[in-house]
């Protein structure tokens, strides 16, 4: 993987940002079809019985959850654009008297296996497997030199300007998205924010055809594929994910799920 110096190979996709907050504000317009993949949630049961040092319940089992097991609890409803903060009452149901508890979710990060497993379904559908462009939100992660306010004019040639984000890009390829461990390989002139990785976040992926776009807008704990109907059918029908069929003009906030009102706050103690 290797930090671009010039952006203007997104430069075709920032033509295509739809309005902010909505399904082609996140991956672009003009596709034919588009998913929405719910990203998984860290899921804990303590034993009560069980206790550490500080007197604390004791995790003893961990796995990750789909959104339809919260759903499920809370007698919420699950539909194409459910809403994590709607799911769990603004964060205030994530926990249940068996002993069980779910993290919050993770907002802009797809995480790299779940990626590769995305990898082949994508290399089907572009002529361009070995040529990518990762673009990763300046929020994620800098290069050192930009991360100190200098160069402004090697970081307007380099950013991407898409509405809201700008972006660092990056060359990639299918194959090297298949290995997970690319997250954790160092990046030239990159430093990554996130503890534990260093690789860029993929906060939009496309190959150089531009068949499809990849995002994970940061202010949303779901990941986008724009491209054709054959590409999207397959992403919906694997069952490793917890896929919808979202449209364009769709809206992603929390205001998008009608389906699950808004609660009142707990009282306090």
């Amino acid at each position: 993987m290797i930090l671009l110096t010039e952006a203007v190979r997104g430069a075709w996709l920032v033509e295509r940002a739809g309005r902010w907050a909505t399904v082609g504000g996140v991956a672009g317009t003009g596709f034919e079809a588009y998913a929405r993949l719910l990203h998984p949630v860290g899921a804990h049961r303590a034993d009560p019985n069980r206790t550490d040092v500080w007197g604390n319940d004791r995790d003893i089992e961990h796995t990750r959850w789909r959104w339809a097991e919260v759903a499920r609890r809370n007698d919420k409803v699950m539909h194409p654009l459910v809403q994590w903060r709607r799911l769990t009452d603004d964060e205030q149901t994530r926990d249940w008297p068996d002993g069980w508890r779910v993290d919050q979710t993770d907002e802009g990060w797809f995480d790299p296996e779940d990626l590769a497993v995305l990898t082949t379904h994508l290399r089907d559908a572009t002529r361009t497997p070995d040529d990518l462009v990762i673009a990763a939100w300046e929020g994620t992660g800098n290069p050192p030199w930009a991360e100190r306010g200098q160069q402004a004019r090697a970081r307007a040639r380099m950013q991407l300007h898409w509405p809201g984000r700008d972006m660092w890009l990056f060359s990639s390829s299918l194959s090297e998205l298949a290995d997970p461990t690319w997250a954790q390989r160092t990046v030239p002139g990159w430093d990554c924010s996130r503890p534990g990785q260093e690789g860029p976040y993929t906060s939009l992926i496309w190959p150089e055809d531009h068949a499809w776009v990849v995002a994970s807008e940061e202010d949303w704990d779901s990941t986008i594929v724009a491209g054709s109907r054959t590409l999207v059918d397959k992403v919906l029908a694997d069952d490793r994910y917890e896929a919808f069929e979202v449209h364009v003009g769709d809206d992603l906030s929390w205001d998008g799920d009608l389906l699950n009102p808004r609660q009142s706050p707990r009282p306090g103690p």
